[in-house]
Formats: C-alpha cells, structure tokens, sequence
C-alpha cells in the first residue's frame, strides 16, 4: 500500500510523513520545493513535485498511489478550487481513500476559516472515491508566539470570553491521520478530532505559566480590539482578522471538540497544552 501526503514541506505535513516513515511506511511526499524536505528523502519518502495548481502534475505524482492526504492549503480564496483540482487527481488516479484535513463541525462552523473547509466538504461529497474527514481543532501550537509574549508580560490577550478550545498537539494530529491512512474501516467516516482537554483563556494563560514558571493571567477583548492587538504585534491585516474571529467563534463553542475521537485513534490520552508549551521552547521566556 502506497500512501501520499500533500503539502509535505508543511507542519503538519512534514509530521505526518514522519509518523508514516516510523510505522514503516515509504511514503510519498508531495511538495512544491523538493529541496525543502531532503531530509524526509533521506529517510526513504519518495518525494514528487506538483502544487495543488498544477493538475498534470498532480496527476504525475499519485500513480501508484493507493491512500492520500490532502492537507489543506493556506491560500484563502484559492483553497477550494486548488483543493478539487487533488480530489480530481485522485478520482483519476483511482485512489482507495482520500482523506481530508478540515475543521470541526465543519457544515454549521460559521468561522471566516470554515468556508472554504465546507466548500472543500461539498466537493468530496460527491467524489467518486471514497473519502473520510479529518476534522481538526485548534494546535496548541498556534498559541507560540502569544504564549511567549504572555510568558514576559505576565498576561495573555484574546477574545474568547468564557469559551473553550479542545486544542492538541500537531504531532498528535499527525499521528492520527497516519493511523487513519494506514488501517482500515474508515471510509465515509468523520472525525470531530480534539484534544481531552477543553481550556478556557484563564487555562491556557495557567499552561503558560506552568510551562514557563511564571505567573500569567486572561484579559479577555473584543473582537475588534483583538484584531488590532494583533496587528500591532505584527499581523497583516486579513490574518489579523481571521484569527480574531477564530477566538470569538471560541467563545461561541465552535472550536470545543467532546467525541474522543483523537485519543481513541491515538490509543492514549492527547498531549496536554502545557506540555506542548514546554516543549516548544517557552520555557525559557
């Protein structure tokens, strides 16, 4: 069984090939930039070039392929149109899954960074192969650079009110589509994937403080206020928004997953955030 990874050269996807390559697999990585992952052919991936722009070469590097997962793309306002160019590929190529990475609740999720998620969803529900959604929450990773400022000022910003966030580690998420892609019984299968545990801002500003020793506390803003916090810590504008409306939407329970679904894929509890913080180098803030 051949099993390819898009986007292979990202975080997310680098780590996903990883975890297939310490399962034993020889995956195939797809990547814009071969360059970018030689250490993942040094390994033994065998590594095509294509990008989800480029349908010839799409279709050049799933032959051979049995499984793929398609990442998705970080273009907004391409994302779905690039992202059915892959599913189009891989109906050609014939492929026996097609797994996605989406977002959670995906069909209600009335987040900015849904919509191209959902629009994605309604392009694999009528592929002619089959499919399994791969609904992630949020990275805990995504708090870096907040959770270092945080750890310095001694407080940590957002615009999540009282909500919650089933956060988990990429890793952990890597490893699960690597199960995914490697067993069976998934077909036609969705997965609300988030971590055991659903933290409030007051949470995770106490996963900062106890990964970095220091004592960190919530102010929670508006949304707008937010967005301009974030673009005077350096943000563009559109990223600035997206994730100040990613927080808000928190706050309204988008983004607080209650399958288990992670774990039991997993076989063992999800990296907590605190570990993840300490991992990521936070403890030296």
């Amino acid at each position: 069984m051949t099993v390819a990874v898009t986007a292979a050269s990202g975080k997310l996807g680098r780590l996903v090939v990883q975890a297939l390559l310490d399962a034993g697999q020889r995956p195939v990585a797809i990547v814009r930039d071969p360059e970018k992952v030689a250490d993942l052919a040094a390994r033994g991936a065998d590594v095509r070039r294509a990008s989800y722009d480029d349908p010839a070469a799409l279709d050049a590097a799933l032959v051979g392929v049995d499984r793929v997962l398609l990442i998705s793309g970080n273009e907004f306002g391409q994302r779905v149109a690039q992202h059915t160019n892959v599913i189009r590929a891989a109906e050609r190529a014939g492929v026996e899954l097609l797994a996605y990475t989406s977002i959670p609740r995906a069909e209600g999720n009335p987040m900015v960074l849904a919509a191209e998620h959902r629009g994605t969803e309604e392009v694999l529900a009528t592929a002619s192969v089959p499919t399994v959604l791969l609904r992630n929450s949020w990275y805990w990773e995504n708090y870096g650079g907040a959770a270092a400022g945080a750890a310095q000022q001694g407080v940590l910003h957002g615009a999540m009110a009282d909500g919650r966030v089933s956060g988990a580690a990429q890793a952990d998420y890597a490893e699960a589509a690597a199960r995914v892609l490697t067993s069976s019984g998934h077909e036609g299968r969705v997965y609300e994937l988030g971590g055991d545990d659903a933290l409030t801002g007051a949470d995770l500003a106490a996963a900062v403080g106890e990964a970095t020793g220091s004592t960190v506390r919530y102010q929670n803003l508006s949304q707008d206020d937010y967005a301009a916090a974030l673009r005077g810590a350096g943000l563009d504008e559109q990223t600035a928004a997206v994730l100040a409306d990613a927080d808000a939407r928190i706050g309204d329970g988008w983004l607080e997953v209650t399958t288990g679904d992670l774990s039991k894929l997993l076989g063992r509890p999800a990296t907590p955030a605190a570990t993840v913080f300490a991992q990521t180098g936070l403890a030296g803030a």
